[in-house]
């Protein structure tokens, strides 16, 4: 929420109105809670090189609460006297978990202050919400009451508005959290998210389950990238990697940390058409490749000598390597293109090997940073 609130500070300092008449939050929505953030931090601490890779934001403790019926909801917040009462139980668990698990690292202070980190240039996690060594429930009280209280006007029920659109004939959009290899059934568990990233899961996230989506865009870059850990088949390294990562400005744009980079990866991305349902492609950033001789893309698995093109799962995953075709390229600036027929006949050769290999339509082409 405090991220949320921030966000629409930095539109409204940009001239956006921003009101409840377009910008609604659904009633059922789970609060991150400060305390989530504290033992998504202390969890990755505790890991240490075998860690997940988190963003370190509180969202796996987050659905964690979800799924064990120890939320605080946005429509709690009409009802203060209960979600208190609530909300000082889940402090009091909270407390028995971090002095059970976590209590050895926190007897350090100091290196308890550097890995809870800050918060949009606040002090540590650790100084705002810790008081002789434990949560304050009197600290996160006053958080939920100034940030989900900010957004008490935009609280709504979230079906009945979007089955009132529909009925009137609105369309209705729904835009991805993740790719299809973060989803966490058919992604690359558990270096995932927790939530389910793929298409079909938008309608029931959005609050209207029996709605059926007409129409899917997959979007894919032109090449291959990832934040966090867990197997990367196409995973390039060193000079090879820096050139492509700088030429793509790969840097993540939650955390700043530089992306994985690598070649356009076939197999994975077949997987994702067909988690998806994608009716059709939007391929991006087609014009950062303008500057390789060769293109690589990975057209299969090499596991154990078995080649195949069926994307595999776990342990079959981490010992997969890339099987590879090069493409000839372009060499030349393409991105002030704004018709498919100004592209050179390369960069057409090379989009319409995608389309072959994932078995998908590419409608869409992207170019240029904007």
């Amino acid at each position: 929420l405090k991220h949320l609130y921030h966000e629409v500070g930095r539109l409204v300092k940009a001239g956006v109105v921003i009101t409840p008449d377009n910008l609604k939050i659904s009633d059922r929505a789970c609060i991150t809670l400060p305390y989530s953030v504290i033992l998504d931090r202390l969890e990755e601490w505790r890991l240490a090189d075998k860690a997940y890779g988190s963003t370190g934001r509180g969202i796996a403790p987050s659905y964690g609460d979800k799924y064990m019926k120890k939320s605080v909801r946005m429509g709690d917040i009409f009802y203060p006297d209960a979600m208190h009462e609530n909300l000082k139980g889940l402090v009091e668990y909270k407390n028995l978990m971090i002095r059970s698990v976590y209590g050895e690292l926190l007897k350090d202070e100091e290196k308890a202050r550097f890995k809870l980190g800050k918060d949009s240039g606040d002090e540590s996690y650790y100084d705002q919400f810790f008081k002789n060594g434990e949560l304050s429930y009197d600290a996160i009280a006053a958080w939920v009451d100034k940030y989900a209280g900010y957004f008490k006007d935009y609280i709504v029920d979230t079906g009945v508005y979007l089955t009132d659109a529909l009925a009137h004939g609105k369309r209705v959009m729904f835009e991805a959290q993740l790719g299809a290899l973060r989803d966490i059934d058919f992604g690359i568990y558990p270096y995932t998210s927790s939530s389910s990233t793929i298409a079909s899961y938008a309608p029931i996230g959005a609050g209207i389950p029996g709605v059926r989506l007409d129409r899917t865009v997959g979007i894919m870059k032109a090449y291959s990238t990832c934040v966090g850990a867990g197997p990367f088949t196409v995973r390039m390294s060193g000079p090879e990697a820096e050139e492509l990562r700088k030429a793509g400005g790969e840097y993540g744009a939650a955390t700043g940390r530089p992306r994985e980079v690598g070649a356009f990866d076939v197999v994975a991305s077949k997987y994702g058409v067909i988690l998806q349902g994608a009716d059709e492609v939007a391929l991006t950033k087609l014009d950062v490749l303008s500057y390789m001789d060769k293109i690589p893309v990975c057209v299969a698995y090499d596991i154990d000598g078995e080649i195949t093109t069926d994307f595999p799962s776990g342990l079959r995953l981490d010992i997969a390597k890339p099987v590879y075709e090069y493409l000839d390229g372009w060499k030349c600036d393409i991105s002030g293109c704004r018709k498919y027929e100004e592209l050179p006949e390369n960069a057409k050769k090379y989009i319409a090997f995608l389309a072959e290999r994932v078995d998908c339509n590419i409608k869409y082409i992207s170019v240029g940073a904007s």
